[in-house]
């Protein structure tokens, strides 16, 4: 069935190459099978050519169901760098249905004069060309465009088939010996169609030069064998006959270089007359006329070698003269090496290394080398004899970021002594290197002591004990005597005063550590010592009577002592007991929590949904997914999507819109994302029109003077909120197949993180939080337990192990135990904890429904806390069930209470349904039971309440100290936030390539910036992070319940604000400067941020450098976008919405169109006033 389907598709059959001169009128004929015939009220056929990404259509006739042709029409492309241009071919019928083209035939474009700049280049082209040369004009050109009659032409195969006056341009080499064998190379002009044309018609200084068919090329290039010279010939011209027969003057060509006849001879060869077996030597030979001729050929011994190093005949040749001086060359044994000492360097390299062997003196440049990572370094020695060189340790290649603190072997260790191969890497070596020395500072001591200068790494561990390193330390342009140890440089201080520069060097390294100040140490004089013993005693008699006078204070104040020591030793205990605390947590965390990541699977949301939460925030049931409610305007927004599908109209449309006052920025959103969802079936011409509009964005941002690196960073146009909603659209696929995975880990490791300790339920502070707004800033003090949980749809199921705390509510057990039983199950298809009761199976039957409050909850004043499991001292490894929501005898006296208002309310307060909106919204306030008074409160109380007792407030006098918590926290979910931010910032990674949409964006974005003369990094920079990370990502990163089905918690959602927060600042260009009041978010990453920024700039050169996407390409990828999702939307209700804004401002819209002169063509204002009145009518 499929295979008589695909046989009765209209489709074109294979045709011959489809050849078109440029700037001629030409029909092009087509074979075709089951063309079908328009009807009446559709369009006829069109062809469409793609030049040079110009869309170019021409009307096309179908003679019947086998023949379409093109009409007339004269074609052209820019340039002349190609003598013809392939360009593909569509026909399409009734507007935009295309005809399949299964045989991709193409249309190929030519010119007869590009690249064919003579006689002979225009005469050797294709045949089919037609092209002849007009020897009137002197130009390659079709027959009818050479005004002068045919026997002023030249045509392949014709009656005048011979270009005239051959011209010779250059000739390789211009000297050579008499007895020939040279291979002499000739360029030129009109040089012959054929080989035979010119065998046997080259001479050259009147020796004939037989041709070689291999290196000849038609019209171009001919290479000739040089035949044996006389004695009495020294030199002469080239001469080229072109043609078979006698030679006419009009076919001859002389050069007008000589080529000369000379005699090589050698005079000298150097002082290196020896080397290795191996070879590599270089030899240096010199004598006269050694460049002459085509090859060179020298023999050592029995081995024969060209100039180049290649294999040759034996003797001493240039082509087929003999050389006669015979050259000598001892071959020696190899090179060994025997013993390398030190085998120890540093990461500069440059300490002496001595190396003995055998035979080192027979190697010119012997050179030591080492290989990291794939660079190779090398480094200089020096032969001191036979037996003994001299070697600088080459550097290791480590990059400075790394900034290693062990010791690392090199992959490759060896010498390179000529071509001696056995040496390049040395497999019995255990060469190390150690960390570089650094030097940190200078330590200045009293006058005439030693100059210490610290620092670390100064004494390489190696097995032999400490290695010594040679050290040089400058005090100004003095030399001192240095004593060594591990951490510090004594330095005799050199018999100078004054201040001087210290300057230390070892290995390959120097460092400058600072400025020290020598003094005399002279001694003073009798007047000073007598100065200074006076001002002695006025210093102790002015101690004495401050010492009496403190002595009388200091009753006074020992009590207050007292107490203050007292405090500061309970703040001091409680400061070291939490820094412990959260080094403990730093080290378990991270082990606990990747095991916990199961790798379960991931909850992603339909298409739809997914679309529907990013381009319609916050509503639920839009109307663009129902279908129309008034069916009669069908006909209206029919025509109306006809406007929409109009790029002249919807342009018009939308830069009207935003010219008014009342389109609000909610307004500019809406219409985007409408628009959006009504060309979902059509992203090629949805694409088409964010360029347009983003081009104008782009324009008026730079008319107004505004800064560029404003553009795209708020969503204050029609085209910022298409360009997310196009990004939306098109990186679904990348968000299943490869980012969503570890955004889905790093919220899952959040919320497991945050819930392994206290998380208050009113203000939704945590002690585990990346948020300063969130932590809880004082001791909490709870315990983990497990319960048993029995699965409320199967209770004969085996019992569920539930980690909780003690001082949970119930509302908090309750979504821990959901949380588990539902593990791997979408949250709305859960059972939801307000609908749930939690029952506490105690032994002999008994039962017991726990509550967040009931008639036991406490109250204090004016304070009632929620019920926690410690309340009702539920113990260890206690049964709890969930069981439907029900009124029993334990709670129906507290039903009409103010426990049932409070809990109510409270479940309203927790309870989070819906698209995300901001974080303050979320956050549940403290506020008075409006019947009782009381105040609701579970971990913390609100600290505006005056009421709090003396302790409470003691305990927040010093909460900046559980600020370390931030960082343990931080610390644990490190290895998720760098997995997520190295997915996003990744050309390939997890095996998907990179997004089309992403690299065409950026392409776009360059191109824009060339056009503007915008060559600034950081502008370019900028534009790509407001476009794609800002845009999307950010969005995505906040808001995961957009991608995925789940329950974000206001402190999950605090989290994920700090780490959207890092990911913006890392794809910022501007450095922050940070200090102790800059925001926690900003302090916490501060090291981090840095390294993310490089992964940017990384990311970002990546695309850059990435082969372009072809129109055609990105067309068919868009069209397949377009395919997969056709039907998600209603596109009916989509135009109804939008035709709303039509009626808002329809004569403002109608005179927009009537003054844009495309739109006028178009009659675009008429027939939106007939739409206007079709749906008036309807209506």
């Amino acid at each position: 069935m499929l295979r008589l389907c695909l046989q009765e598709c209209p489709q074109l059959l294979p045709a011959e190459k489809i050849l078109v001169p440029v700037n001629v009128v030409k029909p092009i004929t087509l074979r075709a099978k089951n063309l079908p015939q328009p009807q009446s009220g559709q369009k006829g056929y069109e062809c469409v050519l793609t030049i040079q990404g110009n869309e170019h259509r021409v009307p096309a006739l179908r003679f019947n169901r086998s023949s379409v042709q093109c009409q007339n029409t004269s074609y052209f492309y820019d340039g002349m760098e190609m003598s013809s241009l392939p360009v593909e071919l569509t026909v399409i019928w009734n507007g935009d249905f295309s005809i399949d083209n299964p045989a991709l035939n193409k249309v190929h474009l030519y010119k007869c004069d590009a690249q064919r700049g003579s006689c002979g280049l225009c005469l050797k082209a294709n045949p089919q060309f037609g092209c002849v040369w007009c020897k009137g004009e002197n130009r390659c050109t079709l027959k009818q465009h050479c005004p002068h009659p045919e026997n002023q032409w030249l045509q392949h195969n014709g009656i005048n088939s011979k270009c005239t006056h051959p011209r010779i341009t250059q000739i390789t080499p211009l000297r050579g010996p008499r007895e020939g064998g040279t291979l002499v190379t000739i360029r030129g002009e009109n040089l012959g169609l054929d080989f035979s044309e010119i065998q046997g018609n080259v001479k050259v200084a009147e020796v004939e030069c037989t041709p070689i068919r291999e290196g000849y090329i038609p019209a171009e290039q001919i290479v000739c064998e040089m035949g044996r010279a006389e004695t009495s010939q020294y030199t002469g011209n080239v001469q080229v006959c072109v043609g078979v027969g006698e030679c006419r003057p009009e076919f001859m060509a002389k050069s007008s270089k000589y080529y000369y006849f000379v005699v090589s001879y050698f005079t000298n060869v150097d002082f290196i007359h020896r080397g290795p077996v191996s070879g590599g030597t270089i030899v240096n030979i010199t004598g006269s006329h050694l460049d002459a001729g085509s090859n060179v050929s020298i023999m050592f011994k029995d081995h024969s070698v060209n100039a180049n190093g290649t294999p040759s005949a034996p003797g001493n040749h240039i082509d087929r003269a003999h050389l006669q001086k015979d050259l000598r060359f001892e071959y020696v044994e190899d090179p060994t090496i025997t013993k390398i000492e030190p085998e120890w360097s540093i990461y500069s390299g440059h300490t002496s290394v001595t190396v003995t062997g055998t035979n080192l003196d027979i190697i010119q440049t012997p050179l030591i080398r080492a290989k990291y990572n794939g660079h190779e370094t090398l480094n200089l020695c020096t032969v001191l004899s036979s037996t003994t060189m001299l070697c600088q340790a080459p550097e290791l290649a480590i990059s400075l970021s790394r900034q290693l603190e062990v010791p690392e072997r090199p992959d490759e260790f060896g010498f390179k002594l000529d071509d001696v191969q056995p040496l390049m890497t040395l497999n019995n070596t255990n060469f190390i290197y150690y960390p570089n020395p650094d030097v940190s500072g200078v330590l200045e001591l009293k006058p005439g002591s030693p100059i210490i200068l610290k620092g670390r790494n100064f004494l390489p561990p190696t097995n032999s004990g400490n290695g010594k390193l040679n050290y040089t330390v400058f005090i100004g342009d003095k030399p001192c005597m240095l004593t060594v140890s591990e951490t510090q440089l004594l330095c005799e201080s050199p018999n100078l005063t004054g201040r001087h520069k210290v300057l230390a060097r070892v290995g390959g390294i120097e460092f400058s550590p600072g400025v020290v100040h020598i003094t005399s140490d002279s001694p003073l004089s009798s007047t000073a010592i007598i100065g200074i013993a006076a001002a002695g005693a006025m210093l102790i008699l002015a101690i004495v009577m401050v010492l009496i006078a403190y002595k009388r204070k200091s009753r006074e104040s020992d009590l207050t002592l007292k107490r203050l020591q007292m405090q500061m030793d309970n703040l001091e205990s409680r400061v070291a007991l939490e820094c412990k605390e959260a080094f403990a947590e730093l080290q378990t965390d991270i082990h606990e929590l990747t095991s916990d990541l199961d790798g379960a699977g991931i909850p992603f949301l339909d298409y739809r949904t997914y679309t529907m939460r990013v381009l319609f925030p916050g509503i639920e049931e839009h109307p663009v997914l129902k279908d129309l409610e008034v069916s009669q305007v069908e006909k209206g927004l029919k025509l109306f999507g006809q406007l929409i599908n109009n790029k002249v109209y919807l342009l018009c449309f939308i830069r009207t819109l935003e010219a008014q006052r009342g389109f609000s920025m909610r307004d500019r959103g809406n219409v985007a994302s409408l628009i959006m969802t009504v060309l979902q079936s059509k992203l090629e011409y949805a694409t088409d029109v964010l360029k347009h509009l983003l081009s104008d964005l782009i324009d008026r941002n730079l008319e107004s003077k505004n800064h560029p690196k404003l553009l795209l960073r708020r969503t204050e146009s029609v085209a910022e909120k298409m360009l997310t909603n196009w990004f939306t659209f098109l990186l679904y696929k990348f968000l299943k197949e490869c980012a969503g995975e570890p955004l889905f880990s790093l919220f899952c490791a959040i919320k497991q993180q945050m819930e392994k300790g206290p998380i208050d339920s009113i203000t939704g502070e945590a002690r585990y939080s990346l948020s300063e707004d969130k932590l809880i800033r004082q001791q909490i003090d709870y315990k983990t337990l497990v319960v048993n949980c029995i699965h409320p749809e199967n209770e004969k199921s085996p019992e569920i192990q539930v980690k909780v705390l003690n001082c949970d509510t119930i509302s908090q057990v309750k979504e821990k135990i959901l949380d588990a039983i539902y593990k791997n199950v979408p949250y709305s298809h859960r059972l939801k904890a307000s609908d749930m009761d939690l029952e506490w199976r105690q032994g002999r039957g008994q039962r017991m429904i726990l509550q967040d409050e009931d008639i036991t909850t406490k109250i204090e004043a004016d304070w009632k806390r929620l019920n926690m499991l410690c309340h009702y001292q539920v113990p260890d490894n206690a049964v709890m069930a969930l069981v439907p929501k029900q009124v029993t005898a334990y709670n129906s006296v507290n039903n009409s209470t103010v426990s049932r208002t409070s809990a109510s309310k409270y479940e309203n307060m927790i309870k989070y349904t819906g698209s995300p909106d901001s974080l303050r919204s979320r956050t549940p306030m403290i506020t008075p039971d409006l019947e009782s008074g009381v105040k609701v409160w579970h971990l913390v109380k609100n600290h505006e309440h005056g009421d709090q007792k003396e302790g409470d407030r003691g305990s927040k006098m010093v909460s900046e100290i559980y600020l370390t918590r931030l960082l343990a926290t931080k610390g644990t979910l490190q290895k998720f936030v760098d997995d997520l931010f190295e997915t996003i910032f990744s050309t390939a990674h997890r095996g998907s390539a990179l997004p089309l949409a992403i690299k065409y964006m950026f392409d776009f974005l360059d191109e824009q910036a060339d056009k503007h003369s915008i060559h600034d990094p950081h502008v370019r920079h900028t534009w790509k992070s407001n476009c794609l990370p800002l845009r999307f990502w950010v969005n995505v990163i906040k808001n995961p319940q957009f991608v995925f089905d789940i329950h974000k918690s206001s402190i999950t959602d605090a989290c994920l604000s700090v780490v959207a927060q890092t990911f913006m600042d890392s794809c910022s260009t501007s450095e922050h400067r940070l200090g102790k009041d800059s925001p926690s978010n900003k302090l916490l990453y501060a090291k981090d941020i840095p390294s993310y920024k490089s992964w940017v700039e990384r990311y970002y050169s990546d695309i850059s450098k990435m082969p372009a996407i072809s129109d055609q390409d990105m067309n068919a990828y868009l069209a397949e976008q377009s395919r997969m999702h056709m039907s998600e939307f209603n596109s009916m209700s989509s135009l109804s919405e939008i035709y709303s804004y039509v009626g808002k401002y329809t004569e403002e819209i109608v005179c927009a169109l009537e003054q844009d002169d495309a739109a006028r063509k178009q009659r675009l204002a008429f027939k939106l006033e007939q739409v206007v009145a079709f749906m008036s009518l309807e209506s």
